[in-house]
């Protein structure tokens, strides 16, 4: 295997990515984040309220 010690230059630069462009438009993070806020609100208001609905209907049944 041929190997060139004669360092006929100087070394390349490091590589560095290029950083990604947006994807999201202001408008579209302002209704991602609305979104995310929404179901965590859900998350803890959601069993309660099934809980409710639950105790109504078996109150239902036993009156």
């Amino acid at each position: 295997m041929y190997v060139d010690f004669r360092n006929d230059g100087p070394p390349p630069e490091p590589w560095k990515p290029e950083r990604p462009k947006a994807r999201l438009t202001g408008r579209q993070e302002k209704l991602l984040v609305w979104i995310v806020c929404f179901n965590l609100l859900m998350l803890f208001l959601g069993p309660l309220a099934g809980v409710t609905l639950l105790d109504a209907v078996i109150a239902y049944f036993r009156g």
